[in-house]
C-alpha cells in the first residue's frame, strides 16, 4: 500500500467538536486549518479564532499544552476557501442538520484537492444521504468519521463508508487515525447512530426505564452503573449531563424517526423528564444544571416530582455492593438475577436489556461482535463490552436467562434472540470471541482482525475475552518471581532486547522489584542489546510500595529502611550507566520512585496521556532515588547551553515541581517540566508504546551506544537555597502550603542546590544523592511524615497536615 501522508488537515466548523478535533490534530503535530463562517464584526475569521482561544480554558483540556492553540490557523469560508487545496484530509463537523451539511458541501467541494479524503463527523446521520448530489469522484473519497467527545480522551472513532466509498481511503484513514491520532477505530455500517451511539444510547434509555420501574433515584443509579459495574465513574445520568441533554435527545430522536420498525421502537422516545429539562434550558454540564446541579461545593440532584433540586449522594445498598464486588462474572450475574433487592434487579435488567439488544441488532449495525464490544469500551468507558461480559459469565446460561425473561415479558421487547446465539459455531465455542476471530452473522464465521500494516506496531492489540493471548504470558520468560518478569518478544529483530515488567499492585516498587531490576540490568549487559521497562497492565509505576516496606520498618525501625533506600538509588544509577541502552516505556502514571527510575533511563518512550511527577511530599518525604539529583544535573546542563541566564533560573523549576508534587497533565507537559527530553519519543497510540520502546533500544545499540560519562556539575549553593526559601515562605504565609510542606520544600532546596556551598561550586551525583538519603531518613522519623504515610496507606489519599 502506498504511503498516505497527511501534511495538513482542514476542519469545517469551529463548534465544540470541530474545535476539539482540530486541537487533537495539533497535539499530534499535524498542521490544521479551522474553518467557520465569516464574522459579521471584527476580523473575518473571528468565529474560528475565538473558538481556538476558548480551547485554552476548557476542562478537561483538549490541548496537551495551552500554547499549542497558537498553531491552529483560523479560517473562514469567504477568504480562505482556496486553502482547502493544501489539505490531505478535510473533516466536516458542523451542526447535525442534513440541509446545512449539503449547503456546505456544495460550497467547499470545488476547493477540495483531487487526492484529499473528505469525511463528515456526524453522530448518526446517514452517510449515503449526506453523499447524495456530490460529484462521483468526491463520493469515492467521502465517508463518515465519528469522533467521540471529548476527542482527545475518547479512544473510539467510527469509520462509516457508503457503497461508493473507495476501500483504499478507509484503509488510509484508519492508519492515520490509529497511529497518528492514537485512536481505536471501528468500522460501522451506515445505519442510524452507527454502533456506539446505537447500543450506548439504548443502554441509557434502558436505565431510564428500569430505574423508573424499580423506583431508584438518579444518584443511586449512577453509583450502580458507574465503576461498580466496570463503567465510567459518571454512571448514567451524570454521563447524560456531560454529553449534553440536547445532544442526547437528538440521538434519541434519530432512532425514533429512522427506526419505526425496530422491535425496540416503542422505547425510542425522549423520556418526559429529559424533555422537561431541555424545555427549561437545563442542558447538563454546559448550562450548569441538568439531572445534577452544583451549589457551591454541594452536589444536588433533580427532584422529578417537584422539579427542584435536592441533595445527592445516595449509594448502592451494602447487599448489592457486595454482589457487584464478586469477581467471578457468572456468580455475579447469577446473584443479581436471583436477588429480590430492587437495586440488584435493576442492574440485572439493564445488563439483560443490553445483551438482548446487542444480539438482535448485531447483523444490522456491525460486521462482527468485536466491533460492538470495542465501541462500548472505547466510546462509553466500559471495562468490557456486552458480548465479552456475556461470554465470560457463561454464554449458554446467560442466553437461557435472557430468553426466559423475554418469554416472561420482563424484557423491553418480545423479539427472540437470534438463532446463532443458541446453535451453531457460537454455541459450540461458548461465545462470539475465539482465538481465530469474532463472530460475524453475515459470513457465519469467526472473522480475524484487520491486517493493515499499521497494526504491526501493536505487539499486543487491545484484547478481547476469549482470544487467549495476554502480554503477561506471551513471549519467552527469562526470569520470573512474585514481583517481576524478565522476558523477550518472539518477533525477529525485537527478541534481542530484554523487557522487565512489574507484577505488583499499581506496579509499585518494593525490595523485590528493585532486586529484579538490578538482575535485569546485569542480564541485559551480558546477553542482550538493550533493556526496556514496560508494564502490560496499569500505570508505569505509582511509586514506592509502602506496604512492602512495613515489615522492614516493624522489624528494625527507620534504619532498616536505609539499605533498601540505597539500593533504589543504586538501581537508578545502574539504569543510567548501563552498558546497554535502557528505555522506560511509559503509559499512565509514573510517580515518585517510578518517575525517578524513568528519569535515569537512556530514553523514555511516553504515551501522550502520561503523567509524570515527583510526588513524595504527599507522604511527607523528599525524592530519594535520584529525582533531585536529576533536577540538579539537568538544570546545570540547561544553564550550560544558555550561560547568560542564572543557574537558578533553570533550577527553581525542578525544585518547586518536587516541593509541590506537580504532576504533568500530558507527555508534552512532562517535556515542559523537563521530565521528558526532546529526544524522548511521544507515542499517541498506547498499544504502540512497547514496539516503539524496543525499537528505540535496538536503534540506540546499533548506533554504537555508550553510557554518559559521570562528570561534576555546577550547583546553586547557599544563594539558591536562600532564594528558593523566600519563595516557600511566601507560599506558607499566603496559606498555600502547610508548615510541614514548608519543611519539606526547604529540605528539597538544600538538596537540589548542593548544600551550603558557594554558588557555582561543582558537585557530583554521589554528593547530591547522599543528601537525598540523609533527608529521606530524617523525615521518616518525623511525626508529621508518619501521619502522612499512615493516611496514604489507609485511604489512598494524601494527608495535608
Amino acid at each position: 500500500m502506498s504511503n498516505f501522508i497527511v501534511r495538513k488537515v482542514a476542519v469545517l466548523g469551529a463548534g465544540v467538536m470541530g474545535a476539539q478535533i482540530a486541537a487533537h490534530c495539533i497535539n499530534a503535530k499535524v498542521p490544521v486549518l479551522l474553518f467557520d463562517l465569516p464574522a459579521k464584526d471584527g476580523p473575518r475569521n473571528g468565529i474560528a479564532a475565538n473558538a481556538i482561544e476558548r480551547l485554552k480554558k476548557l476542562a478537561p483540556a483538549p490541548l496537551g499544552a495551552p500554547e499549542l492553540a497558537s498553531l491552529i490557523v483560523a479560517a473562514d469560508y469567504d477568504e480562505d476557501l482556496a486553502r482547502l487545496r493544501e489539505c490531505d484530509l478535510v473533516i466536516e463537523a458542523i451542526a447535525e442538520r442534513m440541509d446545512w451539511k449539503h449547503d456546505l458541501y456544495a460550497r467547499v467541494a470545488p476547493a477540495i484537492a483531487p487526492h484529499a479524503i473528505f469525511a463528515t463527523n456526524t453522530s448518526g446521520l446517514s452517510i449515503a444521504e449526506l453523499a447524495a448530489g456530490m460529484h462521483e469522484s468526491l463520493q469515492e473519497r467521502f465517508c463518515g468519521v465519528h469522533f467521540f467527545n471529548p476527542p482527545r480522551y475518547m479512544e473510539l472513532v467510527e469509520l462509516i463508508p457508503t457503497a461508493r466509498t473507495d476501500p483504499a481511503i478507509l484503509d488510509q484513514l484508519e492508519s492515520f487515525l490509529t497511529t497518528t491520532l492514537g485512536k481505536g477505530v471501528v468500522r460501522a455500517r451506515d445505519t442510524p447512530n452507527f454502533i456506539g451511539n446505537r447500543v450506548g444510547v439504548f443502554g441509557l434509555l434502558a436505565a431510564f426505564i428500569e430505574a423508573g420501574k424499580y423506583g431508584l433515584s438518579y444518584d443511586v443509579v449512577d453509583d450502580l452503573t458507574g465503576t461498580r459495574l466496570g463503567r465510567a465513574k459518571s454512571g448514567t445520568f451524570r454521563t447524560a449531563d456531560v454529553v449534553g441533554l440536547d445532544t442526547l435527545a437528538h440521538v434519541i430522536k434519530t432512532m425514533e424517526d429512522k427506526l419505526p420498525a425496530d422491535p425496540f421502537a416503542p422505547h425510542y422516545g425522549t423520556p418526559a423528564v429529559l424533555a422537561g429539562l431541555i424545555g427549561r434550558g437545563a442542558l447538563g454540564q454546559k448550562t450548569g444544571a441538568g439531572f445534577y446541579r452544583k451549589d457551591g461545593k454541594a452536589i444536588l440532584q433533580l427532584d422529578p416530582a417537584g422539579g427542584g433540586y435536592v441533595p445527592a449522594g445516595g449509594k448502592a445498598d451494602d447487599e448489592v455492593a457486595r454482589i457487584l464486588k464478586t469477581k467471578d462474572p457468572a456468580a455475579r450475574l447469577q446473584a443479581l438475577r436471583a436477588s429480590a433487592h430492587p437495586q440488584a434487579q435493576f442492574v440485572w435488567a439493564v445488563l439483560r436489556d443490553t445483551f438482548h439488544y446487542s444480539a438482535v441488532h448485531l447483523a444490522e449495525i456491525a460486521d462482527t461482535a468485536r466491533d460492538v464490544d470495542f465501541a462500548m469500551r472505547w466510546g462509553f468507558g466500559h471495562a468490557v463490552g456486552p458480548f465479552e461480559l456475556w461470554q465470560s459469565a457463561g454464554w449458554a446460561q446467560v442466553a437461557q436467562w435472557v430468553q426466559e425473561d423475554i418469554a416472561a415479558g420482563k424484557a423491553l421487547s418480545p423479539a427472540p434472540l437470534p438463532d446463532w446465539v443458541h446453535c451453531g459455531p457460537v454455541a459450540a465455542r461458548g461465545g462470539v470471541h475465539v482465538p481465530e476471530g469474532s463472530w460475524s452473522p453475515e459470513t457465519e464465521a469467526f472473522e480475524p482482525r484487520s491486517t493493515l500494516p499499521v497494526y504491526r506496531r501493536q505487539v499486543f492489540r487491545a484484547a478481547l475475552e476469549g482470544e487467549g493471548v495476554t502480554p503477561q504470558t506471551a513471549g519467552n520468560t527469562v526470569f520470573e518471581d512474585e514481583a517481576i518478569r524478565l522476558w523477550t518478544l518472539d518477533l525477529l529483530g525485537l527478541d534481542e532486547v530484554l523487557i522487565a515488567s512489574f507484577k505488583t499492585k499499581m506496579n509499585t516498587i518494593g525490595p523485590a522489584v528493585t532486586a529484579g531490576l538490578l538482575r535485569a540490568v546485569g542480564l541485559a549487559e551480558r546477553e542482550y542489546r538493550g533493556l526496556v521497562i514496560w508494564q502490560p497492565d496499569g500505570p508505569f509505576s505509582a511509586g514506592a510500595d509502602l506496604q512492602a516496606m512495613m515489615p522492614l520498618f516493624l522489624s528494625g525501625g527507620v534504619q532498616a529502611i536505609a539499605p533498601e533506600q540505597e539500593r533504589l538509588q543504586e538501581t537508578s544509577l545502574r539504569l543510567r550507566y548501563a552498558q546497554v541502552p535502557t528505555v522506560a516505556a511509559i503509559a499512565g502514571l509514573a510517580l515518585g520512585g517510578g518517575c525517578e527510575l524513568a528519569l535515569h533511563c537512556a530514553r523514555r518512550v511516553a504515551h501522550f496521556e502520561s503523567h509524570l511527577g515527583l510526588v513524595e511530599t504527599g507522604v511527607g518525604l523528599v525524592p530519594g532515588a535520584g529525582g533531585l539529583t536529576y533536577g540538579a544535573r539537568r538544570a546545570a546542563a540547561e544553564h550550560a547551553l544558555a550561560p547568560e541566564a542564572p543557574l537558578l533560573h533553570f533550577l527553581k523549576k525542578y525544585a518547586l515541581q518536587a516541593a509541590t508534587a506537580e504532576v504533568s497533565k500530558s507527555a508534552p507537559d512532562a517535556r515542559r517540566m523537563g521530565y521528558l527530553l526532546e529526544s524522548d519519543p511521544i507515542v499517541f497510540n498506547v498499544h504502540e508504546v512497547l514496539y516503539t520502546a524496543v525499537r528505540e533500544a535496538r536503534a540506540l545499540h546499533d548506533s554504537g551506544w555508550r553510557p554518559p560519562l559521570a562528570a561534576p556539575f555546577a550547583v546553586a549553593g547557599s544563594q539558591g537555597i536562600a532564594t528558593l526559601t523566600s519563595q516557600l515562605v511566601n507560599m506558607r504565609d499566603g496559606g498555600f502550603i502547610s508548615a510541614h510542606d514548608f519543611h519539606l520544600g526547604r529540605a528539597i532546596a538544600e538538596i537540589i542546590c548542593g548544600g551550603e556551598v558557594a554558588a557555582g561550586s561543582l558537585a557530583d551525583e554521589a554528593w547530591i544523592m547522599a543528601s537525598e538519603r540523609q533527608a529521606f531518613m530524617a523525615l521518616l522519623n518525623h511525626p508529621k511524615t508518619q501521619e502522612r504515610i499512615t493516611g496514604m496507606m489507609q485511604t489512598g489519599k494524601p494527608v495535608r497536615n
